[in-house]
């Protein structure tokens, strides 16, 4: 599909997913042509959507980036999201070879000396197996709400994402944390416990702590940096991350 038609295609879904509900934003994604992949990182808005695809049986893949450096809760939460769901959820791990010349060049924890270093392990452990995992997808579907970053408040529920020539699909754009909270408790989903720790946002183990009260909720991600748009790379256009970081083209 060429740039013009999805973006084309995203306009008239966007305005479709706005006035329907999780459930029906989710079923009409999966009725469209072409396979739908949910990718979750176990956080709170992903355990709803997740929900939402295993009580309904929805035709949508789930999967998740298994970086090597999850929180153990994250790890014990997934195969207990399965077990709730009746679901699989595919792990994507990074290439050996890619964390080895990783470590090589700037240490095992070498995230924390720059930013460069830091987008480099991100692409390592998260983009690369991005990749692979929406290889054939027409539709990516994630957690993204306006309300979790300032680099996030225009957060449309449909739109194209030219790069990997596929639609992304945001079902909770408009979704408060309260609403998340509340559908939280009234479906009973799980959740992964450093929630209630003072975890909102939750990443890999050595780049996430707990914020502190009046913090934005993605405060605790890279919590090092200075940047207040600061991001992975995995909802940031390759070419606006290499603005970032230059002579940097794989930068997450």
């Amino acid at each position: 599909m060429t740039t013009s038609s999805l973006e084309t295609t995203a306009k008239a879904l966007n305005e479709r997913l706005e006035s329907l509900d999780l459930a029906g934003r989710l079923a009409l994604v999966a009725s469209l042509e072409g396979r739908a992949v949910f990718t979750t990182s176990l956080g709170i808005e992903d355990q709803v959507i997740t929900a939402a695809i295993g009580k309904n049986k929805l035709a949508v893949d789930v999967v998740t980036l298994q970086t090597g450096r999850l929180f153990d809760e994250t790890a014990a939460l997934i195969d207990k999201t399965e077990e709730a769901y009746d679901i699989l959820i595919k792990r994507y791990h990074p290439e050996k070879a890619d964390i080895d010349a990783y470590a090589a060049r700037y240490g095992l924890n070498g995230f924390y000396e720059s930013v460069e270093a830091r987008h480099a392990c991100c692409d390592v452990r998260k983009l690369k197996p991005l990749a692979r995992a929406l290889e054939g997808a027409s539709f990516w579907v994630t957690g993204l709400r306006r309300g979790q970053s300032g680099n996030r408040a225009s957060t449309p529920f449909a739109e194209a994402d030219a790069e990997r020539g596929l639609i992304k699909i945001n079902p909770l754009a408009d979704w408060d944390i309260e609403t998340i909270n509340s559908y939280v408790a009234t479906h009973a989903v799980p959740v992964n416990p450093l929630h209630a720790r003072g975890y909102p946002s939750i990443g890999c183990e050595p780049c996430t702590r707990a914020i502190k009260p009046g913090e934005p909720e993605r405060a605790g991600r890279w919590w090092w940096e200075n940047d207040e748009k600061r991001e992975c790379g995995l909802h940031v256009p390759e070419a606006a991350a290499s603005s970032i970081i230059p002579n940097s083209s794989s930068a997450a």
